[in-house]
């Protein structure tokens, strides 16, 4: 009889050893209530609790990466999108995460949902696409001054998909390659506006010296005869018969 009554008060005595010796890792800290008040956050290492009248409630104080889910939103230009994100966020005061709101990852994450769809709203879907750097600092902001208020530090917030009805996908394909042709007409243009100069430029040299067109056309003909052709066409100038023009003329003249 004596021996039960002793393994009794021993397991006892382990129980009330295990519920008054806590250890709490490098990351972890310890909010301790005594008979339901708070009495800060201990912690990290060998934490002593009085059975029965203490409770701890464990914080990790380490980065947690919350994903958002996705959320439709309806941009300034009214058009309808899927829009999910990520964001990054740690504990910077135990004791506020746990006496100021009741779930502090549930809460945040509530927050980062409305935050979302009111700020990305207030956007263009030109300004979605393009300036997410932008947007990812607005969203932080706005989700931090929130939080700060229950010790959480939100550090980052990143878009990761936006997700675009078919027919916008297909007007925004259509707009992309309108730009590309428009860009290739411009190229064109300058490269004929470029070639027309240069043109200018050869006929300005080649009326001051006029052996160059000569030159010209025995360099074409030079071309022309490496080639497999059985029909050489060679341009003669009308210079070269401007001499036998006017003898005709003056015989003609002479009475």
């Amino acid at each position: 009889m004596f021996s039960i009554s002793a393994l009794v008060l021993l397991f006892l005595a382990i129980l009330v050893l295990s519920s008054a010796i806590k250890v709490l890792r490098e990351y972890e800290r310890g909010v301790v209530f005594r008979i339901g008040r708070a009495i800060g956050a201990k912690g990290p290492g060998l934490i002593l609790l009085i059975p029965v009248v203490d409770k701890m409630v464990r914080v990790q104080l380490r980065t947690v990466a919350m994903e958002v889910p996705p959320q439709d939103v309806i941009t300034k230009d009214n058009v309808s999108v899927k829009v999910n994100a990520v964001i990054y966020l740690r504990v910077l005061d135990a004791n506020r995460a746990v006496l100021e709101v009741e779930n502090y990852l549930y809460a945040t994450s509530q927050i980062a949902q409305t935050t979302l769809r009111s700020t990305l709203g207030e956007s263009d879907l030109d300004e979605l696409l393009s300036q997410r750097e932008k947007l990812n600092k607005e969203l932080q902001s706005v989700i931090d001054r929130h939080t700060e208020p229950w010790g959480i530090k939100v550090s980052t917030v990143e878009v990761k998909n936006v997700d675009l009805p078919q027919e916008m996908q297909r007007a925004i394909a259509r707009q992309a390659e309108a730009e590309r042709e428009r860009r290739a007409k411009v190229i064109n243009a300058e490269g004929e506006l470029q070639a027309s100069k240069k043109l200018s430029e050869a006929a300005a040299v080649i009326a001051t010296q006029p052996l160059a067109m000569q030159l010209r056309y025995l360099q074409t003909l030079a071309e022309i005869a490496t080639e497999n052709n059985s029909t050489t066409i060679f341009p003669v100038p009308i210079d070269l018969f401007e001499p036998l023009i006017r003898a005709r003329q003056l015989a003609q003249a002479k009475p």
